[in-house]
């Protein structure tokens, strides 16, 4: 059965790279962002949100910034935003994990910026955090066009800190070490983890009833 083990990491981190690595070692991955794009780009969440936020559909598309506009600072309309969205996006993911099982692949990676924020773990057979010194990311951090103290300070803030990441993690990738140490632990845990049996997949296909 096929294994999922859940990316996740604070910004600056490195896990962008890390997926890369991955991918590149033959495992599939699947990008949680790159799937509300999708969603929201002529996808399914087209038509509901524009429903529950009249006038944030422009050209068939969801406008993030039209979006941001009726959402941000405002939990409510966030809460019924994650309801009409998070359900397409876990349908989103079951299809692909089918898709994989029936490829016959073992071992399928889920990159979920804001993995234990949503709860995502109790998808994944385990998780693999990616993590470097708080000094390296916030050098890293603030060395991005259009970044401030101010601004990542209050990124940061909206994120389980990088400890408690460590501690509930069953992987910890270290990017604050050369990039041979760290690709070196990447391919180590892809051979330690292909072939296992995991037992989520299944649990997920039976429970899911939103596929369409």
């Amino acid at each position: 059965m096929v294994f999922i083990l859940g990316l996740t990491g604070g910004m600056a981190m490195g896990k962008s790279t890390v997926s890369q690595w991955l991918q590149e070692l033959g495992v599939p991955v699947l990008d949680s962002d790159q799937v509300v794009h999708d969603l929201y780009n002529s996808g399914a969440a087209v038509a509901p949100v524009e429903a529950a936020f009249p006038g944030v559909a422009v050209d068939g598309a969801i406008s993030r910034p039209e979006l941001s506009k009726r959402v941000v600072g405002n939990p409510e309309a966030l809460k019924r935003l994650e309801a009409i969205v998070h359900p397409l996006v876990t349908a989103y993911k079951v299809r692909w994990l089918r898709q994989q099982a029936a490829a016959r692949q073992t071992l399928v990676v889920l990159d979920i910026p804001l993995l234990f924020e949503t709860g995502a773990e109790s998808m994944c057979d385990a998780v693999a955090v990616v993590s470097c010194p708080a000094e390296v990311q916030r050098a890293r951090a603030l060395a991005r066009p259009g970044m401030t103290e101010a601004k990542l300070e209050g990124l940061l803030a909206r994120q389980v800190p990088d400890a408690e990441k460590r501690r509930r993690a069953d992987f910890v990738i270290d990017t604050g070490v050369s990039l041979e140490e760290t690709q070196q632990h990447v391919a180590s845990m892809v051979e330690g983890l292909r072939g296992r049996d995991g037992s989520k997949f299944a649990a997920l296909a039976a429970a899911d009833s939103g596929e369409g």
